[in-house]
């Protein structure tokens, strides 16, 4: 058995109850085996794969706060600070009742290759609670994220540990920990990102993540002789990252024909309005019955079904295991040419081989969905040199990171005979960085 076949078993035992976590190892693993084959002695003697599949430490604790009413409720809070190798901790926490250690994990072992991918000096985390800001008024809110943070504050700051928002944490969740962290630790720092832009935020952390993804599916295309002018796009989600993708596609000439949210989808033939959508979404925080509703062209139905709909690209901008096997086969009969992950591992492994089978591009979420950490180390150093840059200077860098990050996952998918390979590629591109700075700093 080789040594990547070896560490697999290892963690399918460890990790039994966690099949999140298993997929995202499994994943990473199989597709980095050229490196991992080529340095196998190097890797086995240093335990590289058993270091990097292992979290640096857990931290789970108990977040009690009470309600409008005065009932005391208690969620369980999570930090799992996974690898620090090439620069502090950096991942968002996910407010959502689905949370567990498991789920926590497989995040920030993602992240991990995601932040190395951007070029800048970050490493992997990923937090979060079972609690549900959904339905919750804003003293609630503050609640909860004021216990969290009493807790949380022990173990991040701005050299350690830079926390940000994720499915469940905006910026208003973000405000509330961040003025907790404040008075907890009596010092004002650059300790989490996507803050507000009155208090060291920074101006296109909104927009990044889809933006990010628009901007590496355009360099793909690109790079194949197209681009994204004329091409219908079917979107999942109605979130932050799928509000601005749909937007930045519109604005480099694709059409978006559908979105969805947790009880239903939208199929708008003339194009997704997205200051509607914005509206129902970000104002009213209403469902899509609404946006329905307020658009003639626009065709409301209940559960899932955006896979259905023809079209050029997909970008899955949901959440995880959202696109399975089922709806692969009926984006290729349908004749898509590009699936590029906005949300994290929203395609499960089989339709993920499947599409690369078919010929489809694919492009994984620890790339494409590369630009929101991407502009939250961007944050970082704006605090850290008590500047604010222009939104023109914040896109301009987030662009360039993007393009690059394509640019390294097919360099690195062609040096290991896996042309087109864009999963191979930046597994490897984002493990080869890490496993050197391991390697560099000795068995710690």
């Amino acid at each position: 058995m080789g040594y990547v076949d070896e560490v697999l078993e290892q963690v399918k035992v460890k990790n039994a109850a966690e099949p999140e976590f298993i997929q995202a190892v499994t994943e990473v693993l199989n597709s980095i085996r050229p490196v991992v084959d080529a340095n196998e002695e190097k890797y086995r003697k240093e335990a590289i794969l058993e270091r990097i599949v292992e979290p640096d430490r857990q931290i789970k604790f108990r977040v009690p706060w009470v309600d409008d009413k005065g009932q005391a409720h208690v969620n369980i809070g999570y930090r799992v600070q996974y690898n620090n190798a090439i620069g502090p901790y950096k991942g968002g926490l996910r407010l959502h009742p689905s949370v567990y250690l498991g789920i926590i994990k497989f995040l920030g072992f993602e992240q991990i290759f995601k932040n190395s991918l951007t070029g800048l000096p970050i490493g992997g985390g990923k937090g979060g609670s079972d609690f549900d800001p959904k339905g919750k008024s804003d003293r609630e809110v503050m609640a909860f994220c004021q216990s969290f943070m009493s807790e949380l504050y022990k173990y991040i700051g701005a050299d350690e540990d830079v926390p940000a928002g994720d499915i469940g944490t905006g910026a208003r969740e973000i405000g509330y920990m961040f003025g907790m962290y404040k008075k907890l630790n009596g010092t004002y720092e650059g300790v989490l990102t996507g803050k507000g832009l009155s208090y060291g935020g920074s101006l296109a952390r909104t927009e990044a993540t889809g933006y990010g993804l628009l901007y590496i599916t355009d360099a793909l295309l690109k790079d194949h002789g197209d681009s994204l002018n004329g091409k219908t796009i079917v979107v999942s989600g109605a979130g932050n990252v799928a509000i601005y993708a749909i937007q930045k596609a519109q604005q480099l000439g694709g059409k978006v024909v559908t979105c969805s949210d947790s009880t239903g989808w939208i199929y708008d033939p003339e194009g997704i309005d997205v200051a509607l959508l914005k509206e129902v979404k970000e104002v009213k925080r209403a469902r899509l019955t609404e946006y329905a509703a307020a658009r003639k062209s626009a065709e409301y139905h209940e559960g899932k079904g955006v896979w259905t709909i023809k079209c050029d690209v997909a970008l899955p901008c949901a959440t995880q295991n959202e696109l399975d096997i089922d709806d692969a086969k009926t984006l290729v009969s349908n004749g898509v040419k590009v699936v590029a992950e906005g949300a994290n591992m929203p395609t499960t492994l089989e339709a993920t081989e499947y599409l690369q089978k078919n010929n489809i591009f694919f492009l994984p979420g620890k790339a494409s969905n590369a630009g929101g950490v991407a502009t939250s180390a961007l944050e970082m150093s704006q605090n850290s040199e008590r500047l604010s840059w222009t939104f023109e200077e914040v896109d301009g860098k987030l662009k360039g990171i993007m393009e690059n990050i394509y640019k390294n996952i097919s360099e690195a998918a062609k040096k290991y005979g896996r042309e087109g390979d864009y999963v191979c590629g930046a597994n490897i591109a984002g493990f080869e960085k890490v496993a050197e700075a391991m390697l560099a700093q000795g068995i710690c």
